[in-house]
């Protein structure tokens, strides 16, 4: 599968899914919920984070019943392709290829629980994470001809 190929079954991961992949595989599931299959995961077990909610509620997308998981508590390993957040996740990623069949793709992306500041200033930097995130979505899986809804 190259770069501009559709995978059929996509996981996006990174360190606790809990604000990067939810957030990756929330817009996915928005934009191509009939043509593609999306989940997100951790390297390891994080708690639900508010900010999330708040910046994916701007969007009209609701994140209150995300639950983050770990790559083992996956119920379902067979994905095309895993889209890494994370040098954690991607290292992770890539061990899996050693038993599975699957393409890795890391996609740095910014931790945002690193900025201080107001909540303004916070808030900002998750919808800079949102934004990237979404551009990069639409770039890699909306190509030509290809079904976005």
């Amino acid at each position: 599968m190259g770069m501009g190929d559709r995978p059929g079954a996509v996981l996006f991961a990174c360190g606790q899914n809990v604000i990067r992949s939810p957030i990756a595989a929330a817009l996915a599931k928005s934009m191509f919920r009939a043509t593609l299959y999306v989940e997100s995961a951790g390297v390891k077990a994080g708690d639900a984070d508010p900010f999330v909610e708040a910046v994916m509620e701007e969007t009209g997308i609701d994140m209150a019943g995300h639950n983050p998981k770990t790559f083992d508590q996956l119920e379902d390993d067979f994905f095309d392709l895993i889209i890494t957040l994370s040098p954690e996740a991607h290292h992770r990623a890539l061990e899996m290829t050693r038993t599975m069949a699957v393409e890795v793709e890391y996609w740095p992306t910014m931790d945002p629980t690193l900025v201080r500041g107001s909540r303004t200033q916070i808030m900002d930097a998750y919808r800079q994470v949102r934004d990237g995130l979404l551009e990069r979505i639409q770039k890699r899986f909306a190509g030509p001809g290809s079904p976005s809804g």
